[in-house]
This record gives structure tokens, sequence and C-alpha cells, in this order.
């Protein structure tokens, strides 16, 4: 539920950076919707598949593909390492309530 919190909220910066990199960047608007809106589809999808198990690797994908954003646009970089620890955070943190749920339920 945390993983898939943070891609949501991931969608919604990666949505925003569309216009950055079409006006601010001059990238070409057609590479500039497909690095941003869709960046941010691919963040909302893997976040409604999270029930599965190689989702979670997908979601860190998209974290290393955001921070490789900010080659395009430099502030990537410090949105993508704090998207990224919030993911990891959000990973480890995940299993560790888990494990714990489950030795309770034992």
């Amino acid at each position: 539920m945390m993983c898939a919190s943070v891609l949501g909220f991931e969608c919604i910066v990666l949505g925003l950076v569309t216009p950055v990199l079409i006006a601010v960047e001059e990238v070409s608007t057609a590479k500039g919707v497909l690095l941003g809106v869709g960046l941010a589809a691919c963040a909302l999808v893997v976040a409604a598949l999270l029930r599965f198990e190689w989702a979670y690797l997908l979601g860190f994908a998209i974290q290393v593909a955001a921070l490789a954003l900010g080659f395009v646009v430099v502030d990537m970089f410090l949105l993508g390492a704090i998207f990224g620890a919030l993911y990891t955070a959000a990973y480890v943190l995940g299993r560790k309530i888990e494990s714990q749920q489950a030795s309770f339920g034992a």
C-alpha cells in the first residue's frame, strides 16, 4: 500500500515534468509527452499491479528512469533521488510490517 502511494504521487510529479520538458528544456513535444506522460502512466500501471511480487521490481525500474530523467531536467536528479528513497523505505518497511503481522498471526 505504501509503495502504491509513492508511485501515485510520483505519477503526478512525472506528469507535471512534461511541460517543463517541452517549454523550458525545449524537448520536442512528442518526446516530452513520451517521457513525462509515458513514465507517469507506467507508474500508475505499476501501482495497480503491486499485488504481484514482480511489480515491485518494475517500481524500482521506474525510480531509476525518474532519476535518469535528470539528464534532461536537472531538478529530476533531486526529485528522482527523493522518490527512490521513499519507494525503497516503503518497500523495506512494508516487508517488515508484513513479517511482524505474520508472526503475530502464527
